[in-house]
């Protein structure tokens, strides 16, 4: 019971900030952008320490499954992607869906190697 505990703690501390992201950039498909870049980095280094035995197990459930789960979203992507083909902006919609995918990969295999 005290694992779903630390996991809605981290999740409602990260979908605080995602909020808050996307409310500073006037709800535009630019703060999903950076939460689920910036979140996939974070779960990265967070996945890391956890397998190296860094972090305890109560710190990955709030941090890596809690905050990270509800701080990153693929709902709300995937609504502004067609929010964005709705919209006949497809060259925004796929460098969005591009960027986020490749940059996303390509920085967690950057930290889980480095």
């Amino acid at each position: 019971m005290i694992q779903l505990l630390f996991v809605a703690i981290g999740g409602f501390f990260g979908s605080i900030i995602r909020f808050f992201i996307s409310n500073r950039l006037n709800k535009h498909f630019f703060g999903t952008w950076i939460a689920n870049i910036s979140g996939s980095i974070l779960l990265a280094i967070l996945l890391r320490y956890y397998l190296t035995g860094t972090i305890p197990d109560y710190l990955w459930l709030l941090l890596g499954v809690g905050f990270c789960g509800a701080y990153t979203t693929f709902s709300t992507f995937g609504n502004e992607t067609i929010q964005l083909l709705l919209a006949k902006k497809y060259q925004t919609a796929m460098y969005y869906v591009l960027s986020s995918f490749t940059l996303s990969i390509i920085l967690v295999g950057i930290v889980l190697v480095w």
